[in-house]
């Protein structure tokens, strides 16, 4: 699997020397030519990086996103991402450009797991369905944060010692119930223990009264890629916070709809889940 290797030039020689002859009135009119070179993690739940002009329009599939100030721009393929995707990629004064991306697809399994409160599965009372819309709101929040700065450019960590018990992308049945797929990594440690931040970031929530996640923090790592830490038992930070890789945030617990003591680690980019630990497999830009 490729690993990523950050591209630190915004856009090519080609493009600047255009740029150069246009302010110097050696091109009067014709139109620049965009373009865009990614690499990463080409399968679902991964993401890559890539590199285009500055601050150009970029969009795949249902999302519109910007390249920042040197052109890097972060791409994120969800759990069930089709097989290709197509970006595009626009900018002022440039000719439109789009490229066809290939994604692995993956197998993921099936994860039944009984002995949860009936009340964290389903026919919820109005009372219970009014304080899970009143989490939604809070988390919806905290999702809508966007950090410029790119805190998941030297890769991502693990966020707590301890066994893994479930991947990312299972199927999930709970108490027989058929429910949606596990978007996180499930790993068991004990009440207490200490989780640390995967990369650098900024607090956007550390709230400890949501319904299914119980305490739950979501670190914004810039360009819309968000981690969340839920069932914690401690949180240490507060909302708007600055934190680095290794620094701690928490503990874990067993808070929310939970068997027993436990971190979930989940990631998204935008409005789609990617699979924490395939950043963890991003070399350090170098």
């Amino acid at each position: 699997m490729a690993g990523v290797k950050l591209l630190r030039k915004g856009f090519s020689l080609a493009f600047a020397a255009a740029l150069l002859s246009a302010a110097c009135g050696q091109v009067e009119s014709a139109a620049l030519e965009t373009f865009i070179s990614c690499t990463g993690v080409l399968e679902q739940g991964g993401a890559v990086l890539c590199s285009t002009v500055p601050n150009a329009s970029v969009e795949i599939g249902d999302v519109k996103t910007m390249s920042d100030e040197q052109g890097h721009v972060l791409i994120g393929f969800d759990r069930d991402a089709p097989t290709h995707e197509t970006i595009t990629v626009t900018a002022v004064g440039a000719n439109p450009h789009s490229q066809t991306l290939t994604i692995k697809s993956r197998e993921f399994g099936v994860q039944r797991i009984d002995g949860l409160p009936p009340s964290q599965v389903s026919n919820f009372t109005k009372q219970q369905l009014a304080r899970i819309r009143a989490s939604s709101a809070r988390k919806k929040i905290g999702f809508a944060s966007r950090e410029t700065a790119m805190g998941f450019r030297d890769g991502f960590v693990l966020p707590v010692e301890g066994t893994k018990t479930s991947d990312f992308g299972n199927q999930r049945i709970l108490n027989g119930v058929p429910k949606r797929p596990h978007y996180g990594v499930d790993i068991a440690a004990p009440v207490g223990t200490p989780i640390y931040a995967p990369a650098d970031g900024v607090v956007s929530l550390a709230d400890d009264d949501l319904y299914f996640e119980g305490a739950m923090v979501l670190l914004d790592h810039g360009q819309g890629l968000i981690s969340m830490y839920l069932h914690m038992s401690d949180i240490i930070v507060e909302p708007g916070q600055k934190i680095k890789r290794g620094d701690k945030i928490g503990e874990v617990g067993a808070k929310g709809r939970v068997t027993g003591p436990h971190l979930c680690w989940r990631l998204k980019w935008r409005n789609r889940n990617l699979d924490p630990e395939l950043l963890t497999r991003w070399p350090t830009d170098e």
